[in-house]
Order: structure tokens, then C-alpha cells, then sequence
């Protein structure tokens, strides 16, 4: 059975200017969502999106796996009138309909997690031909006329004895293909549903929207970390390894100084059988010479999406993210300094890192920095 992610996304935004591109916790917004659809049973995910820079950036990023594909949609499918059925009936259509399942997903939820995904392609049985996700909200609803709608209000019940009413939260939508063709909806006749937390309805509309998803995702991603030893030691570069400051000579070349005690730390983890690893942003000769000279094998270069990259790399590694400790500085890094089992910042990181960092290092990088976080994880692993 093949099921199909859908993912529609359009240049601009009328509320937050360049929305689905713009840094949710440190990567851009729509790849919450389609992270989360990589590891998830969908079997492919298409990114329909009339902005070439997505394109652009999905071609490079996401190299790792073969399940995303991104797509240029027509101007008549990305104007602000168009509906997003519209957007899938021209996708399927071009495809005439070569699938079983066919799952829509919000570039805006960012509460949205593989098991989620899963679960409304769970439903999917010969009970219902489509699911949607829901929120159950425990709010008291009036009518423009002042008349109740869901309770009595001369009878008011406690919130632990109201069953409330579900709410669309608009993150999930699977529908199988004969019922997509019938009705033309990203709904069918016999519609299950799946419930998620009641964050996951807030909307993104305005910069106060923003701000108030942006600080619940971070807490999210803090509440699932557990202590666990750390088989995994990841760090950034310019700002960790470095101070951060690149030099040029008259001719465009650029140098990059590099503290000595810190590739002697990162030795000394090793032999503890840590596996250190590199993420960066930068695609730097420069960088991959200095770590091929510290016997470093696993150097990632000019990533963007670092948290979906970690994620496929532990789950290859059979490890969880509880078993990583992660060295950034600023806010790229932002998404896996909440996430992992242990994050560190240089003392000279930006606020927004140190803030949300398990520890701030005394030392500034490239001074010694590194090495106080091998000593970190060295001392914390003795408990284990």
C-alpha cells in the first residue's frame, strides 16, 4: 500500500512575512512537520511549493533520504484564492492518482509528531476512509445571540466531568484514494479521528502567535529529554571550535583559528568510546582538513535542518536522542540544544542558546571551551 505525505506550501505570508521559511526554534517552520513525515510509515513526501528557494533547499538538505521530493506547483494553485484541494487535485492528477493513501499535512503545526502521522494512517481500515486529527477542548461555546451551545450553564459542570467538544486543529488529514477521487476532499464519507494536545490548536497568525507556539515547542522538546549515558558527543563549529570571526587575506582566502587543548579533549573522549561527531552549518574545505588532521570520521557540512539530520542519525545508530550531548552557540543550533540528553554553550554563546542550554561553560570558544565540555561528559558518564 502506498501512502503519499502532502505537503502544500506558498511564497509569503499576509499575517508573518515568509512564515514557512522562517526560524521556528532555530530551523525553518515547515520542516517540523516534515521531519517528523520522514520518520513516520509515510512511504513518500512531496513538498508542492511555488517558492524555488524550498526547492532549492529540500535538493540539498535532505540528501539522506529518498522519501522527499519537492515540487514547483502552477500560479493558479498558489494564488491567495485558490483552495489547498485545489493544490491536491492538481498534484494527483498529475500523477493520476498512483497511490492507495493520501496524507495532508500542515506546514504551520509544528506540534505535529510521527505518531500522529501514524496513527491516522492507523485508522484507515475498512471502517473509515479517512482521519483527521482533533483537539478536545474543554471550553464553554455561546452563540452571537448569547445561547450555550455545549452545556447548561444553570447546571455548570466541573472541567473533570465535561467531555467537551473535539475541534479540527488542521495539522493531519489522510484520505484513501477512492474516496479523494469521489468527493474531491481531503475528507471522506466515514471520517475517524485522532486526538493530539491541546497546543497543537493554536494557530499561527500574528507575531504573538508566534511567540507563544515558538516558547510551547521549546518546553515540548525539554519535557521528553531523559538522563541516559552518553554514547554521542555533536558540535558545531564556527562559535564552538572557533570564536566565531573568520579572517580574509587580500586575495578572498579565509582562516579560521583553532584551539590545540580542544582536539586533545575530543582524543581523550574517544577513548572512552564516544563517538564525537561534526554538524555545521558552513561547507568549509578548511573545516573538513582541520577534523580529518583530529581523525574525526563523521563531519557533516552545510546542513541547515540539523535536528532532522541528528534524528536519522541515532535512529540509524540505534541510540536516542538522550544519549547525545550537543555543543552550539547560536540559533541553528537552538532546536537540538533543547532536545538532546545534555547541551552545552560557550560562556560567549548567544543569550538565546545559553538561555535554553543544560550547561554554559566557563570557557569562550575556540579557548578551551571544548575541552571543559569533554571533562563535562567524561565526569557525568562515571554514574553509568
Amino acid at each position: 500500500m502506498k501512502k503519499i505525505g502532502f505537503i502544500p506550501l506558498r511564497k509569503g505570508s499576509k499575517g508573518i512575512s515568509n512564515k514557512n521559511k522562517r526560524k521556528m526554534v532555530g530551523r525553518p517552520l515547515f520542516t517540523w512537520v516534515l521531519g517528523e513525515a520522514i520518520f513516520s510509515n509515510l512511504d513518500e513526501i512531496i513538498v508542492y511549493t511555488n517558492d524555488a528557494s524550498i526547492i532549492d533547499f529540500i535538493s540539498k538538505e535532505y540528501h539522506w533520504t529518498n522519501k522527499v521530493k519537492a515540487l514547483m506547483r502552477s500560479e493558479a494553485s498558489s494564488s491567495d484564492t485558490a483552495s489547498t484541494e485545489m493544490a491536491m487535485l492538481e498534484y494527483c492528477e498529475s500523477i493520476k492518482y498512483d497511490f492507495d493513501v493520501f496524507c495532508l499535512l500542515q506546514a504551520t503545526s509544528p506540534f505535529t509528531k510521527k505518531e500522529n502521522i501514524n496513527a491516522c494512517l492507523d485508522k484507515l481500515t475498512e471502517s473509515f476512509d479517512s482521519a483527521l486529527t482533533v483537539v478536545n477542548t474543554h471550553r464553554f461555546l455561546w452563540d452571537k445571540n448569547g445561547k450555550p451551545l455545549n452545556y447548561n450553564p444553570f447546571n455548570r459542570p466541573r472541567r473533570q466531568d465535561f467531555e467537551g467538544l473535539l475541534i479540527e486543529n488542521g495539522a493531519v488529514y489522510a484520505v484513501k484514494k477512492g474516496a479523494l477521487k469521489k468527493h474531491k476532499n481531503r475528507i471522506g464519507a466515514k471520517t475517524a479521528v485522532v486526538q493530539m494536545p491541546e497546543d497543537s490548536l493554536l494557530e499561527i497568525d500574528s507575531e504573538s502567535d508566534w511567540i507563544a507556539v515558538e516558547s510551547l515547542l521549546i518546553e515540548r522538546q525539554k519535557r521528553e529529554k531523559e538522563s541516559k549515558q552518553i554514547t554521542h558527543f555533536v558540535l558545531d563549529v564556527d562559535g564552538v571550535f572557533t570564536n566565531g570571526t573568520i579572517s580574509y587575506t587580500k586575495d578572498g582566502e579565509h582562516t579560521k583559528n583553532f584551539d590545540m587543548r580542544d582536539g586533545m579533549g575530543l582524543e581523550i573522549l574517544r577513548q572512552f568510546d564516544v563517538e564525537v561527531m561534526i554538524m555545521t552549518s558552513e561547507n568549509s574545505e578548511l573545516v573538513a582538513k582541520r577534523m580529518e588532521k583530529l581523525k574525526i570520521e563523521h563531519v557533516f557540512l552545510g546542513v541547515k535542518d540539523k535536528f532532522s539530520l541528528l534524528k536519522h542519525i541515532i535512529l540509524e545508530g540505534n541510540v536516542s536522542l538522550s544519549n547525545v550531548a550537543y555543543v552550539g552557540d547560536d540559533v541553528n543550533d537552538l532546536s537540538n540544544i533543547c532536545s538532546v540528553g545534555w547541551s552545552l554553550a560557550p560562556n560567549n554563546a548567544t543569550d538565546i542558546v545559553k538561555s535554553h542550554a543544560d550547561v554554559v561553560l566557563s570557557k569562550n570558544s575556540g579557548n578551551g571551551a571544548i575541552r571543559e565540555a569533554c571533562q563535562f561528559v567524561m565526569n557525568y558518564n562515571k554514574r553509568f
